[in-house]
């Protein structure tokens, strides 16, 4: 990371952060603009690249800074004691949306970052991609799968949850007024449902 961003006030950081955050979450790497960022963060051009020297080196920052967060926001927010399936996935993503309360378009980024195919951002990125998939992984990998019924399939449960909160977020993100407490109020109706649909009458 560049040591220098972070002698810069909190403030200014944050926004130069969510500036690059949105745009790179909206357009992807290849599509993205330093001129939107900028305009974005109510900077200038040369100020951006005095900290980053290119838009390879502000997407590399971008890319390690969120993972580095949302890290720390699970290590904080996942109780290593809790083997509930569904329980887990709430503190997941209650964790996450403690990220999105300061960085609105940090999720979004990374799910726009797993569609990536210029060359140079994934060989810039290469080393980080599995870091957070592998994290929660480790965490799913505690629940107690003898709650579900016998003919529950945990492999494709999963799955349909995967597709279900990420097409809610694009929704949500589509509509061009995120507010990340209402997307997150939702998607935990849809995991009640699911768990309902999911668990043995007796848990």
């Amino acid at each position: 990371m560049n040591e220098k961003f972070f002698d810069l006030k909190k403030e200014k950081q944050d926004r130069m952060v969510n500036a690059a955050l949105k745009v790179f979450a909206i357009h992807g790497y290849g599509h993205a603009s330093t001129d939107d960022i900028v305009k974005e963060a109510g900077i200038s051009k040369g100020l951006l690249f005095h900290y980053f020297i290119s838009k390879l080196g502000l997407y590399s920052f971008i890319y390690d800074y969120s993972v580095k967060y949302v890290k720390l926001e699970l290590f904080t927010g996942v109780s290593k004691e809790e083997t509930d399936y569904f329980k887990l996935l709430e503190q997941i993503k209650q964790s996450q949306l403690q990220v999105m309360k300061n960085y609105p378009y940090m999720m979004q980024f990374i799910n726009k970052s797993r569609e990536e195919n210029v060359s140079e951002a994934l060989i810039e990125t290469e080393d980080k991609r599995g870091v957070l998939s592998e994290r929660y992984a480790e965490i799913m990998s505690r629940a107690d799968l003898s709650k579900f019924k016998p003919e529950t399939d945990v492999g494709k449960l999963t799955k349909v949850i995967e597709y279900t909160v990420d097409g809610l977020m694009a929704e949500h993100f589509l509509n061009g007024s995120f507010q990340p407490e209402i997307y997150h109020e939702e998607m935990i109706q849809y995991l009640d449902m699911l768990r309902k649909l999911s668990y043995q009458e007796s848990v």
